[in-house]
């Protein structure tokens, strides 16, 4: 926990790798200090076909899900740390968003917890 999955134009990751990415991602959640690195998952889903707004612009998009407890600053900080991150390393690319859902503790659960 936290993931971060990236949907963007398949043209996205012909101007940087999805690796460098990704990676830039992770970084950018990591220098929030809100989570452990060893908890940090991203991945990404390059589409061919899309219609944003009637057109074909470049776009990323990254959904966070993060485990509930975090404040809205925290939220926010988060948000802009990947977004300005994003924007650096693509700055070619008009539209980068990213939204932050929180996952209920109550209802949460994974294999370690068997």
């Amino acid at each position: 926990m936290p993931h971060f999955i990236i949907d963007c134009s398949e043209n996205v990751i012909r101007l940087k790798s999805a690796d460098d990415i990704m990676q830039e991602v992770f970084n950018a959640a990591a220098s929030t200090d809100l989570f452990t690195e060893s908890e940090i998952k991203v991945r990404i889903n390059p589409f061919s076909y899309y219609n944003n707004g009637n057109s074909l612009d470049d776009f990323i998009h990254v959904f966070g899900y993060i485990m509930e407890g975090r404040n809205t600053d925290q939220k926010a900080q988060l948000s802009k740390a990947i977004v300005t991150t994003l924007n650096k390393i693509l700055p070619e690319v008009p539209v980068i968003s990213i939204n932050i859902k929180d996952f209920e503790k109550a209802s949460y659960f994974n294999k370690t917890m068997i």
